[in-house]
């Protein structure tokens, strides 16, 4: 299947911004009034797990890039590179230091869940793992992220393509549903078979 597809550098589609500089952990404050979002937090698959966000305060006066929906986390350290689609914060929130924070900029013709969608894909993960400096932990600069090459679609097939990955979303964890129910039904015939 042939899509026609135009090739863009990320920094031309997106604002490519530092998370926040976090010194050390993040301290959770009871009822805090910013949500801290953390590596734990985000998935490719499903974004923000805002329920498991911890609330914390801003330390010092250094001002914050907000997120809002639709910004798009890129893991920038560790084994895995990955981004996950921002859905609607509960509040003021901000994302900490091993992320790039990505926002589409208005006139660029993508949708954020199609790019942090292409993100995830092969070719693009084939020139991250290229552009990763470090023997410790590998890490992604910012310049190298801008840099990658994208291939976008028309709007139309960007909707598709995000409809599909949700559906394959969907049918992946039904599927592990049902492995999971006949695990318990075969753990509960063999308690049956042991108890007579």
């Amino acid at each position: 299947m042939a899509i026609d597809a135009r090739i863009f550098h990320i920094g031309s589609l997106a604002t490519v911004q530092g998370g926040f500089p976090f010194r050390g952990s993040i301290d959770p404050v009871l009822n805090g009034s910013v949500w801290a979002v953390q590596m734990k937090d985000v998935s490719a698959d499903s974004g923000v797990d805002w329920p498991g966000v911890v609330r914390t305060e801003l330390p010092g006066k250094r001002s914050a890039d907000w997120l809002s929906e639709g910004d798009i986390l890129f893991v920038s350290r560790g084994t895995r590179f990955y981004a996950g689609c921002v859905d609607e914060p509960p509040g003021r929130a901000v994302c900490s230091g091993h992320f790039f924070h990505l926002r589409v900029q208005p006139q660029a013709k993508v949708l954020p869940r199609f790019l942090a969608w292409v993100i995830n894909q092969p070719p693009v993960q084939r020139q991250l793992q290229q552009a990763a400096e470090g023997s410790n932990q590998l890490s992604i600069r910012r310049p190298a992220l801008e840099a990658m090459s994208v291939r976008i679609p028309s709007f139309a097939d960007q909707h598709r393509i995000v409809t599909l990955a949700q559906l394959a979303r969907h049918e992946q964890r039904a599927m592990q549903q049902l492995i999971r129910n006949r695990q318990g039904q075969l753990e509960a015939l063999a308690e049956d078979l042991s108890a007579n």
